[in-house]
């Protein structure tokens, strides 16, 4: 099994050829290609790279398939005796990318 772990906005991915993932928003058109060049490791079955911190002339190619929006996050303050109700909601926007190649040159 090939598979890499990621780097984007911040926060790490796992993708595998083929499956999707879902992160931060990117101001990419849908249908369009994306390369992902922050690889911090690459497991090809039995052969681990590890990069230093990352991996040069390592990218994952995706597409953007869609932009989505995250479930809802209720927050709700509190305070009975001084009758303060403040409740708020956030959705955080996400894009989903297909990875289609993962690739060392």
């Amino acid at each position: 099994m090939k598979y890499a772990i990621v780097e984007s906005g911040g926060k790490q991915y796992k993708a595998v050829e083929g499956a999707t993932i879902d992160v931060d928003l990117l101001e990419v058109e849908t249908g369009k290609s994306v390369v992902l060049d922050a690889v911090l490791l690459l497991v090809e079955d039995e052969k681990i790279q590890v990069g230093n911190p990352t991996i040069k002339d390592a990218k994952i190619t995706t597409s953007v398939l869609d932009h989505v929006k995250g479930p809802k996050v209720v927050t709700f303050k509190y305070s009975p005796k001084k009758r303060i109700r403040v409740k708020t909601g956030h959705r955080q926007q996400y894009t989903r990318l297909q990875i289609e190649t993962i690739s060392v040159e």
